[in-house]
């Protein structure tokens, strides 16, 4: 490991970014350093910008990815390189607001009617039946589950951030079983191998496996479902604010976009139109009226 590398993590640590950040802005940089086959010390803004075009024309990342990367760059230059650079010189794109896709209630019956391994289905129906995040369903410890609360307290999620959401009955059932059957000594979802928990992308491909035995075109994921439980609950007249609580949300307005997905509350909508008072019926019109007359300039 390179001495600037080690110094860029060590910053991160330092500020408490989450083991995913890091290894994400490593990953950029370390791209970024490939490309031009230099360290990033010997780069420049004009090295930045020639990168995030080729990323744009040729590699035709998405504005999500790019953006990444010019927040690792940013931390890099300006935190650990101490350049003395502002946020406005690393030019973000502005990213399009998309509605997330989700599934019926009836999709999702069926995605898990084709999820047989236990340890699997009892990951994915945290994502749906208490809105979690895969990172934060596969992190779970038995001591998470408050079940004289009916709870489930999510530590250090995303923003290392405390929460609680609510722990399903049918959900309790099911986890209850699986205690019995698999007895996991300290994360709830045991990995491979010892002392590690259930990686993400291992359910993810379960997730994708079931939704294609079951028929479902739409690309299905474990966020997918964490957005199918925030729409369901809106659907059935749970508060936004309850939702946002419950999903983590810092800003309600990240959680108010799937009032855009639910056509059931849209449809439940009065239109100001309907709340107008009754106006009266317009008079019938008896002749034509008088045409007015114009006088004509003489000369």
């Amino acid at each position: 490991m390179s001495p600037l590398r080690q110094r860029m993590l060590e910053d991160m640590q330092l500020r408490n970014y989450s083991a995913g950040t890091q290894r994400s802005y490593i990953h950029y940089v370390a791209d970024y350093a490939n490309y031009f086959g230099l360290s990033p010390a010997k780069l420049g803004l004009d090295d930045i910008r020639n990168y995030q075009l080729f990323l744009i024309e040729k590699r035709q990342l998405s504005t999500e990815s790019i953006n990444c990367f010019l927040s690792a760059a940013q931390f890099l230059y300006t935190v650990t390189l101490e350049m003395p650079w502002s946020k406005a010189q690393f030019g973000r794109m502005k990213v399009g607001r998309k509605l997330p896709c989700v599934l019926s209630a009836a999709e999702v019956v069926l995605l898990f009617s084709h999820i047989h391994i236990l340890k699997h289905r009892a990951v994915l129906m945290l994502c749906y039946g208490a809105g979690l995040r895969i990172s934060e369903a596969v992190s779970l410890k038995a001591c998470h589950i408050d079940s004289k609360r009916m709870l489930i307290h999510v530590e250090q999620g995303k923003g290392a951030k405390d929460r609680y959401t609510v722990l399903s009955a049918r959900l309790l059932t099911l986890l209850r079983t699986y205690w019995k059957l698999q007895r996991p000594v300290d994360w709830l979802f045991p990995g491979t191998k010892a002392g590690t928990h259930l990686q993400p992308g291992s359910v993810q491909e379960v997730c994708r496996q079931a939704a294609q035995m079951a028929g479902i075109a739409k690309r299905v994921t474990p966020h997918l479902l964490r957005h199918s439980f925030a729409t369901h609950l809106l659907e059935s007249g749970a508060d936004t604010r309850a939702i946002q609580v419950l999903l983590g949300h810092a800003r309600i307005d990240t959680t108010a976009r799937y009032t855009a997905v639910s056509p059931q509350t849209v449809a439940r909508t009065v239109s100001p139109l309907d709340r107008l008072p009754a106006e009266a019926p317009p008079k019938k019109k008896r002749g034509r009226p008088p045409k007015i007359q114009t006088q004509q300039r003489q000369g």
